[in-house]
């Protein structure tokens, strides 16, 4: 596997673990649909958090989160949306939809995470 796909398996790892530290119940990971791929799916209480997780190593081209173009949120968008219509009945009617990501950015040996709530909103 090339070093970037460890990197950005590695930081996905790190993101569920910190949503989990957080209260957070990981519902799925790494939800397909189509061309659009949500790399996190979690809950806490009423909040479903449709989760993009960005991994860097260096900060010289900018934070991981300056890199969720506006089509990627259209994708996840499409994605979310088939999702929870296939799962209707699992969700209450309070169901909030919130979009964050979660940057991780390698600093020497240690990482660096940044919970971004309410990253973006859906249009």
């Amino acid at each position: 596997m090339a070093e970037h796909n460890e990197l950005g398996k590695k930081g996905e790892e790190l993101a569920a673990a910190h949503l989990k530290e957080n209260g957070y119940k990981i519902l799925v990971r790494n939800y397909v649909f189509q061309k659009a791929e949500i790399d996190i799916i979690a809950q806490k209480e009423s909040v479903l958090a449709i989760v993009e997780v960005k991994t860097r190593s260096s900060l010289d081209f900018g934070a991981p989160q300056d890199f969720v173009k506006p089509k990627k949120i259209q994708l996840l968008i499409k994605a979310v949306n088939a999702y929870i219509n296939d799962r209707e009945k699992d969700f209450g009617e309070d169901l909030e939809i919130r979009f964050d990501i979660v940057a991780v950015h390698k600093n020497g040996e240690l990482f660096a995470i940044e919970h971004l709530t309410d990253a973006f909103y859906h249009f």
